[in-house]
Order: C-alpha cells, then structure tokens, then sequence
C-alpha cells in the first residue's frame, strides 16, 4: 500500500504507471506512427503529474496522498467498463470471504445497465427471492443512500453484512408507477445449484440456479439417473452465470463435437476455442427446450446460446441480459488487486453475447395460464337430440364421496412427492407451460423421423 508521508516524485512514478495503463487500453489509430505512439504516452505522463502537483499544492485542503492515488485508480477502472474494480485491501479481503461462501448476504446478483445498479437476477430460495425482487428491478436506494455514481463493488459491501441483520432496498419496478420497497433480513447464502424433478411420466426437469463446481457432475448423474426420459427441460431463469468450465462442461454432455464457444481478447495469442469431446457426451440425442430471461446471464448465455447456435435445443422465454466479458482478479501486492475485464466470449456462429444477450427462439411472457372452466357447458354436433338428456342428467348428478376421496388422495400425493412438478403448476408458470408442450411435439416429431 502506499504509505501518507509518499513523495512527489514517488507521486508521480505511481501516475506514470497509470498513464501507461490508460493509454495501453486505447487502440493505436492506423495513421500513429512507433514514435508518435511513444511522444503521446509522455505528454499523457506529463499531464498526470502536472495536475498532481497542482492539486497537492493549491487545493483548499491537504490531500492526503494515498487516498488521492485510491480515488485516482477507482476512476481509473471504473470509466474501463461496469466489470473492470480496483480493490483496496477490505476490498480484497471481502472478495476471498464471498468466494469461500462466509458471508450473510441477501442473494442477489446485480450489474450496470445504462448507468443504473441493476438486480441481473434473485438467486433462487434466497432472501431477496423470498422477498420479490425480480430480475431486472433497479435498485435506487440500499436503506437510505442513493446508489447514483456508485461503484458495483461499493453497493455489494452495502448490501453484505451480518446475517439476521436487516436491510431495506428502493426498487424502481417495470410496470409501476412508484417505486417498490422491500424489506430483507440478511442470512448466509447456501446455493442448492442444481434442482432436479420429473414432469409427467416422461420429462425430466432441470433447474440450475448457477454455474457452480458441481454442475456438471450434478447434470450428469440426474440424466443418468432417467434412462426413460424423453426429453429434458433445462430451467437457466434467473441463473447470473459462474464458471466457464461448468457451461462448457454441461454443453459437452449433449454436443459430441465442434466449437462450443470461443474466447477472444486484445491479443491474438490470448483467443481460445473450448470444443466438444466425444468421450464425454451422454446423449447426443434427446429433445432439449431452455428456459431463459432476463436474469439469465454470462455462463447462462452461453449454454443456451451454444445450444441454439448448434440447433441441440429450443430457447423459449424472454431475451436475456447480455453479459459476455471475462473477468479476471489481478493481485496488487500481498493485499490489494484488481478485477479486470481481458476478453469477451464468442458463441459458435461468432455472434457475441455483450450488450446483445441471447433472443430466445420463442418469446413468451411470464405469468400463468388461463384455464378453460370445467364447469362450462361445451354442445357439439352429437350432444344435439339424444345425447342432450344425457348431459343434462350428468350437470344435476353430484359425485360421490368416493369419488372426491380419490380426487383428493391423488393432489395430495402429488403435492407431497417434492420430485413431481404436478399439471396445476404449469399452468402458474406460461414459459414453463410452453417449454413442456414443446418438448412434447419434439418428441413427438422425433419419433415421426425414426419411424421412417
């Protein structure tokens, strides 16, 4: 770190080095000569320290040097992209506390859009899950402080604390005239991230609520645990990403070969293809349909994006958030570092995914379903004559109470059975309800070519 009582040529040294970053990160125009290039960083080196020197000596007040060189380099990464963090030593330290998941915290997942801090997604059974924030709220206030011109990295330390601990978010909500208020009570953050259940006989549901070590592995043992199924639905809702090498590894159980997605960054050296392999495939067949919206983001984008790139499934839902840049932390010395963003990823078309996010093939909207009422009278061509003193005689009969009994015993089994997502659900869940059905007339038209 550096020390308060810094000279003004150490000063200037520190500044020159950010100069030469600053100007590292600009693309040389076609028309700049080596020597021009060289002659533009020293005039850059010379303004730095300049203005460095004018503030040290005629600013109202003394400045104290290394929180100078503190706000200097948070402006510094903060004006790269929403991603790019410098972490001072708490900073780092809380970094290396949240990757080890020993910290009480709400469950969310937010990013820059527009300038705006925004929940990219909830994470499912989580405090703020539990208490309705959605995908795509923007949060305008953490208790009391306005959250314009902070940093990602400044809210998340806000929004982090002791569990059990309260705290109250203003959201600014699509569809609602005020802003929204919810109060949550913070707790330690256990991700339960794959969540596997049957719908019907035949279909197997999968939800993964991140892209954590164990994915994979998880995906892997649920399909094998279900030779039966015919077709999978993979729930990416409001899944924020995590680990590259888990998409990949989730896209390799169902592609056997070619590019899955590929990776690009300043320098030729640095682009990196991560293709299919055979050996790991385990169905290369079975009809997929995924979920997406607009909390579906990073590893998310990528699985469902690669998956519609080599037509192995149908997207259905909303378009999704559109993040994929690579992060990587840089440390600083023994206690500080940064977080900088080094390259985007690419799907298999070579379409990127940042700021662009992934369009499903088929838009449906959140919400249910409307069901038709049982107890409307439907009178087709042979209910006319005869059969209407039929009906009539079924609308005055009343069923019996075995009947009832038995209507009961089985909503309640389904209920109890937590592996079973029972038909009243889907139709609470439209994008659920329409993955199904399509699933189904996959399977059905998958059928249809194996027959001939």
């Amino acid at each position: 770190m550096i020390k308060k009582n810094n000279t003004f040529h150490m000063m200037g040294f520190i500044f020159t080095l950010l100069a030469g970053l600053v100007i590292s990160v600009s693309t040389l125009s076609a028309k700049e000569s080596p020597k021009q290039h060289k002659e533009s960083k020293l005039d850059a080196y010379i303004k730095f320290t300049q203005i460095l020197n004018l503030v040290e000596n005629q600013y109202v007040d003394e400045v104290n040097t290394s929180a100078l060189v503190t706000k200097a380099l948070k402006g510094l990464m903060s004006n790269l992209d929403a991603h790019s963090v410098y972490m001072d030593a708490k900073s780092f330290n809380d970094l290396d506390v949240q990757t080890k998941g020993e910290f009480g915290g709400l469950g969310i997942v937010v990013g820059m859009r527009d300038g705006a801090l925004t929940v990219i997604a909830p994470i499912d059974d989580t405090p703020a899950d539990r208490a309705g924030v959605k995908a795509g709220d923007i949060i305008l206030k953490i208790d009391k402080q306005a959250t314009i011109g902070m940093t990602i990295d400044e809210a998340v330390k806000l929004m982090r604390g002791k569990p059990k601990t309260p705290i109250e978010l203003t959201l600014i909500r699509k569809g609602e005239s005020k802003p929204v208020i919810v109060h949550i009570i913070r707790d330690i953050i256990k991700i339960e991230s794959v969540k596997v259940k049957t719908i019907g006989d035949d279909l197997l549901y999968i939800h993964i609520t991140s892209f954590d070590a164990k994915v994979t592995k998880e995906v892997k043992k649920a399909v094998t645990a279900h030779p039966k199924a015919k077709g999978i639905v993979l729930d990416l809702r409001n899944n924020p990403g995590g680990l590259l090498n888990q998409a990949i590894g989730l896209l390799d159980l169902f592609i056997d070969d070619g590019a899955l997605v590929s990776q690009k960054g300043r320098y030729k050296k640095d682009e990196s293809i991560f293709k299919a392999k055979k050996k790991n495939t385990i169905n290369r067949q079975i009809p997929i349909v995924v979920l997406v919206n607009g909390g579906s983001a990073s590893a998310s984008e990528i699985v469902s994006g690669a998956l519609q790139d080599r037509r192995r499934a149908i997207v259905v839902g909303k378009k999704t958030f559109g993040k994929g840049s690579v992060q990587v932390v840089i440390p600083i010395g023994q206690e500080e570092g940064i977080k900088l963003t080094v390259a985007r990823y690419y799907l298999p078309s070579g379409r990127t995914i940042q700021n662009k996010g992934v369009t499903p093939d088929i838009i449906v909207e959140s919400g249910t379903v409307k069901r038709e009422n049982n107890n409307t009278i439907s009178i087709k061509e042979k209910d006319l004559k005869k059969h209407l003193k039929l009906e009539l005689d079924k609308i005055d009969h009343k069923p019996s109470s075995a009947d009832t009994n038995s209507s009961d015993n089985n909503s309640s089994k389904n209920e109890e059975d937590k592996t079973v997502i029972p038909e009243e659900k889907l139709y609470q869940d439209a994008q659920l309800k329409s993955a199904t059905d399509i699933l189904k007339a996959l399977i059905i038209t998958s059928h249809n070519k194996e027959a001939k």
